[in-house]
């Protein structure tokens, strides 16, 4: 069906999900040979490792001492909704979103909600929206990385130091692989089945000191349901942070089989250079995609500026001026056909854009890929591109 031959080599692992992501390179089930299974999550042993969970993501990540890290329910959904429905409220709230995750947080802010002062600024697939318009005297939510754009805010100047209001960052696949100006977030969420290649359900959450004076001060006019509560009465009408659940003391029940998971990769990720080696390994393998698509006469970045092209949930468009005149429909089933045959192969699972993106490929390039497993992908796509323009052809 093409004239391009098949590939010699093939990536060692096929994997390149946006989610959940490969796991560590030599990951085995091995590693887990110290889960502390069958026993309570508030006995000794347990309590420790969450605790211990929590101390390696402030080492690894570089989170300030006075910051709150905790353990919560739900993955990254379930600590951005948190935030939201405890926070928001006692002043005005700025959203930002250029996707499908981040308009999401508006719609629940909007019509879960239901606040009345909302401003919205919004961008399409592959732009950010004018960053400039952020009020910080209100509040401030948005990603930090767009994981089905593969668009990222190209640094934190824009973040006012001297803010009034709480900015709050869904930063679910940039946290370990692009550096977070926490000094400038109050809220930071994230989950370990993203860069660090960890197991599902369990989120991610970082509160700055004026992030806590919020929740001691202000009481949502809503009711919170007990997954959601940071804090309990004080006596005085007012409430008092939950200190227990920023120790290891989650709300709920955790696995401890996914306990052990992620404390392996904060293990892995220490022994790469931490947080510095995460960024040069995620850094590296979007510069194999970068080479790449510089040769290509077919294939181009969805996000419009190298500034903020992520390094981790890579979105790619097929630029061939005769696919991209075909209807949506068909640029989809051009795309959808590259992806099926490439995991037929057992060349690359799940690289397809996201259902709301426009078509084309994801690839996953945080630290926990391998560089030469990428170098390895690259021909593949052309014979698959190949492959698919052949049919096409033959069709017509």
């Amino acid at each position: 069906m093409t004239d391009l031959p098949m590939p010699d080599v093939r990536p060692a692992n096929p994997r390149f999900s946006s989610g959940p992501c490969a796991k560590r390179p030599g990951w085995s089930l091995e590693a887990l040979h110290d889960a502390a299974l069958g026993r309570s999550h508030r006995a000794k042993t347990g309590k420790t490792k969450l605790a211990q969970a929590i101390d390696l993501t402030r080492e690894v990540l570089q989170v300030p001492a006075d910051h709150r890290i905790a353990i919560v329910p739900a993955s990254d959904t379930g600590a951005v909704e948190m935030a939201l429905w405890s926070l928001l409220g006692e002043r005005g709230v700025d959203m930002l979103a250029w996707e499908s995750f981040g308009s999401g947080w508006v719609t629940d802010v909007i019509k879960q909600l239901k606040l009345e002062d909302v401003r919205k600024f919004e961008a399409p697939y592959g732009e950010l929206p004018d960053l400039r318009r952020a009020d910080f005297s209100r509040d401030v939510v948005f990603t930090w990385n767009g994981t089905t754009s593969g668009v990222r805010v190209p640094d934190g100047e824009w973040i006012a130091a001297d803010r009034s209001g709480l900015t709050i960052c869904d930063a679910t696949s940039a946290a370990f692989a692009q550096r977070l100006p926490l000094d400038k977030l109050d809220v930071v969420t994230f989950s370990w089945q993203k860069v660090l290649g960890g197991e599902a359900a369990h989120g991610m959450l970082i509160l700055s000191p004026r992030a806590v004076e919020r929740l001691e001060s202000y009481t949502p006019a809503w009711p919170l349901p007990k997954i959601f509560r940071l804090t309990k009465s004080d006596g005085k009408g007012g409430g008092k942070l939950i200190e227990g659940i920023f120790k290891g003391e989650t709300i709920n029940t955790p696995s401890m089989l996914a306990v052990e998971d992620y404390l392996d990769a904060l293990n892995w990720a220490k022994s790469v250079g931490g947080l510095d080696g995460l960024i040069g390994r995620a850094n590296a393998n979007l510069g194999v995609i970068e080479a790449f698509v510089d040769k290509s006469p077919w294939l181009g970045f969805l996000a419009k500026t190298d500034a903020t092209c992520s390094n981790t949930s890579v979105c790619l468009s097929i630029t061939d001026p005769q696919i991209a005149a075909l209807d949506a429909d068909a640029q989809a089933a051009f795309a959808k056909g590259m992806v099926s045959v490439l995991e037929a192969e057992g060349v690359a699972f799940d690289i397809g854009a996201y259902r709301d993106a426009p078509p084309g490929l994801r690839i996953w390039t945080g630290g926990t890929i391998e560089k030469a497993d990428l170098e390895a992908l690259m021909p593949w796509l052309d014979w698959a591109y190949q492959r698919q323009k052949s049919g096409l052809k033959q069709a017509a």
